[in-house]
Order: structure tokens, then sequence, then C-alpha cells
């Protein structure tokens, strides 16, 4: 039998809170007060740091100066990988799963959230797949999706981050996730035409509860929403 996920469409929320709202929904899943989340959402322009040693910031090509006046923040996020980005155009996905008792393997987790992103591809006409040795889902030598992950006790927070729209000018305020020799791509930019954030959500949600082997509760779509109690839980 197929495991619940719920849906959670929240436009855009800036950075820092939706970090908070991660860490609380984390202790909510581990209390078994809310089923399986995934988070769908947008962030304003922001640049993240991983935890392995300075996080990145060496990777920062940028001057403080310039950052500033593109009124681009850096945030360390608690999660693995390097530094990136995250921008307007671009889905970034924070599922909040419990993986025990049967997906207890790191490596396999990243693997399938690559495997999304390669789905959600081929469903543009495009073919994306992994580069031994890196993380992330590439289209021929150009990562269109990253990945940075935080698991504690096997709850998952933090995720993968999908171009779509993206602004790919971004990119080069930074060496994306340390790597110096590849480049960066979008949906929008591999298929040569227009699309949508929320149409490419859809592809997005149907790809993961396929790869996760979940199906899917209604839906819902405003921040405030994401911070609700699930309806089995009683308010306080």
């Amino acid at each position: 039998m197929k495991r619940a996920l719920e849906v959670r469409r929240l436009g855009v929320v800036p950075y820092d809170e939706a970090l908070a709202m991660q860490r609380q929904l984390v202790e909510e899943r581990r209390a078994g007060r809310v089923p399986d989340l995934l988070l769908l959402l947008q962030h304003p322009a922001v640049i993240t740091l991983g935890v392995k040693g300075d996080g990145g910031r060496a990777n920062i090509v940028a001057t403080v100066a310039r950052l500033a006046e593109l009124g681009i923040a850096v945030h360390e996020t608690g999660r693995g990988g390097d530094v990136t980005y995250h921008g307007p155009g671009q889905i970034v996905g924070y599922p909040i799963l419990d993986l025990k008792p049967d997906r207890c393997d790191v490596h396999r987790y990243v693997r399938d959230l690559e495997e999304v992103m390669i789905r959600v591809c081929a469903d543009y006409g495009v073919a994306a797949g992994r580069i031994k040795g890196l993380t992330g889902t590439w289209v021929g030598a150009e990562k269109i999706g990253a990945i940075g992950v935080r698991l504690s006790r096997w709850i998952t927070s933090h995720g993968f981050a999908f171009n779509v729209s993206t602004d790919l000018e971004h990119f080069t305020l930074i060496v994306p996730c340390g790597i110096s020799d590849r480049g960066v791509t979008s949906l929008e930019r591999a298929t040569g035409r227009l699309l949508t954030v929320a149409e490419v959500e859809d592809a997005v949600v149907r790809r993961f509860q396929e790869v996760f082997e979940r199906t899917t509760m209604p839906e819902q779509t405003s921040a405030s929403a994401a911070l609700l109690p699930h309806p089995d839980q009683p308010l306080s």
C-alpha cells in the first residue's frame, strides 16, 4: 500500500522563513502529527551555503557590494552540498519524509531526487541524466537540478532546486556547487520555449509520487497553510 504524501505549493517564500518552516515540520513529522510532505516554492534571489568546510564561501565570486546592489542575501543552511543560488523561476522542493522503515539509504534518496528531475525533463522532451561522481541532474555538461539534503534520524529536509525559467546570469555570481568546469541550464533554455512554474510543478508532483511510491492528498497552496496542523492533529 502506498503511503500518503501531502503537497503544499507555497508560492514565493523568503529563505529564512522556509528554513524555520522546515525545522518545525521535521519535528511535526517525527511526532507523527503530519504525513510525509512535499513543499514546493520559489525563493527571492538568495545564495545559500552548505555545512562542509566554509560552506562554499570561497566559491562566491561576486563582491559584497555587487550582491548588495542586486539585493541578493547570503544564508547558511544546515544542508549538505556547497554554494548554490535560488531565485524566481526555480522550483525548490523540500520533502519532509520519514524514510523509515524501508528507504533508510542516503545514496538511494539522493538518486531518487535526481530521478524525479530526470523524468520531469523527459516529460518536456529533454534528455537529462547523471554525471559520475557529481550530484544533481544534468543536461549534457550543464546542471539543471541541484540537490542538497539534510537527514535527522531519517526525517528529510532541504532537497532540490530545479531551474525552469531561472535567470541564469545570477549563477555567474558563484561557482555553482563548487564545480568550475561545467555550466548551468534551465528547462526553458533546453526546450527553447516559455514555461510556467505552475505547469512544471504539476510534472514534479506526478513524478515525485511515482518515484517515491506515494499517493497524494489534497493540496494546500499558501505559506501560512504550510504551518497549519494536519486535519487529524488537534489544535493546541
